[in-house]
């Protein structure tokens, strides 16, 4: 199984997959037509059944029943795009045998080195073998790392008709990093009770739990006058939106939160004195204070405009998707199967809110209760991104007990 993760992934991290937010084509980049179209082949090459691909580049597949029993149909997703944050092009995979627990030198024409002194995490993975980045671009773990287990269980299947199992359906989805993988996903033509999306990080980590999360566009006018002359007259845009920002709560801010605790995120200030746009982000995983958050920007919008006039500043404010724990604790159980299936493994789970979104935010909201489980990389959307590929290993098995469990307990 081991060489057979590191084939797959190190084929896969080397397709450039990264999303555009600015396109409003879906997928929203050449490169995730390539690789969902290299994953339409390779499931067709394992042996999986009714594999599709629609025109928005949504990949599904089916590994068919083999018992008696009536077992629910269960999924799993992975998505193929890579973070907008740093560059995915030529990803260049570096494979390290029997990791000594010692700071990795990334780029040594560049002195790019991951140190055990930043990254304490690294003690976790002496002997392990770990995949990294060269130091230039990010590795694409996330989510192509879940994509390799995925594809990985369901060869293993394949090639073990002896183990029992339900029907299995997959999907593998596009444009996840810019907020829009479900958007077009046919829940219906996927037709699972239930799913699992492998999109989580370090080993053990089970989330079903996210933010609730919206977005928020400001735009600001100003009056741009000569500054010679400008008394009385001229209206500064940037000082108005800095006034706007510093109205927010200092510290409820994503350097200063953690855990359950939410915040408003200032993600980009563009602006000069005729007209300034500033865009957050509002995340909160409790549904009331969410709500409170977006009352306090048009709040403190409104007095602002009340304050100089009213067609001063307008407000955009779009939610993105829900806290799926409400959509999850109605049938736990799936959770609680989840939780048993790394534990029959030797896993401890490590059951923690996600300080994000996955496509099951979306998803258990459009009628597919979905939890998300770990893949085994850590620092995703950076050149210090890394895999152990000992804990791939033991992401593949996971899907595999979790499939086993619904068929034992049908």
């Amino acid at each position: 199984m081991k060489n057979e993760l590191i084939e797959r992934f190190t084929s896969y991290v080397k397709i450039d997959t990264q999303s555009d937010e600015s396109s409003d084509t879906c997928p929203s980049t050449e490169g995730q037509w390539e690789l969902l179209r290299l994953l339409v082949e390779e499931l067709k090459e394992i042996g999986m059944e009714e594999v599709t691909i629609d025109e928005n580049g949504y990949v599904m597949a089916t590994l068919p029943s083999n018992t008696d029993k009536e077992v629910p149909t269960i999924g799993f997703l992975a998505h193929v795009d890579t973070a907008t944050d740093f560059t995915g092009k030529n990803v260049n995979p570096q494979i390290i045998e029997n990791y000594d627990g010692g700071d990795i030198t990334l780029n040594e024409a560049l002195n790019v080195v991951m140190s055990t002194k930043d990254f304490p995490n690294l003690s976790n993975y002496k002997g392990h073998t770990l995949i990294t980045t060269d130091g230039t671009t990010l590795l694409g773990a996330d989510n192509k790392a879940g994509i390799t287990e995925i594809m990985t269980a369901m060869a293993y299947l394949i090639q073990h008709p002896e183990i029992k199992h339900g029907k299995v359906r997959v999907a593998f989805t596009p444009d996840e990093e810019i907020g829009r993988g479900p958007h077009k996903f046919d829940v219906a033509a996927f037709n699972a009770k239930y799913a699992y999306t492998v999109d989580g990080g370090p080993l053990g980590e089970l989330e079903y739990e996210s933010f609730n999360a919206a977005a928020a566009k400001i735009t600001i006018k100003g009056n741009n006058i000569h500054p010679g002359s400008a008394k009385d007259k001229m209206v500064n845009s940037m000082k108005i939106a800095m006034e706007l920002h510093n109205q927010l709560p200092a510290q409820e801010a994503p350097e200063h939160t953690e855990g359950y605790e939410g915040f408003y995120h200032l993600i980009s200030f563009n602006g000069e004195v005729e007209q300034t746009q500033l865009y957050y982000i509002i995340r909160d995983h409790d549904r009331e204070k969410f709500n409170q958050r977006k009352a306090t920007i048009e709040s403190i919008v409104q007095s602002l405009n009340k304050k100089y006039g009213n067609e001063t500043i307008q407000l955009e404010l779009k939610d993105q998707y829900y806290n799926m724990r409400e959509k999850i604790e109605p049938v736990f159980e799936i959770v609680e199967i989840a939780q048993q299936a790394m534990e029959s493994l030797g896993i401890k789970p490590v059951i923690k809110p996600i300080r994000g979104g996955t496509d099951g935010s979306q998803l258990s909201f459009m009628g597919l209760p979905t939890p998300n489980i770990f893949t085994g990389g850590e620092n995703f959307h950076g050149k210090y991104e890394f895999i152990s590929v000992d804990n791939m290993i033991k992401a593949t098995k996971t899907i595999i007990e979790i499939i086993k469990l619904f068929e034992q307990k049908a």
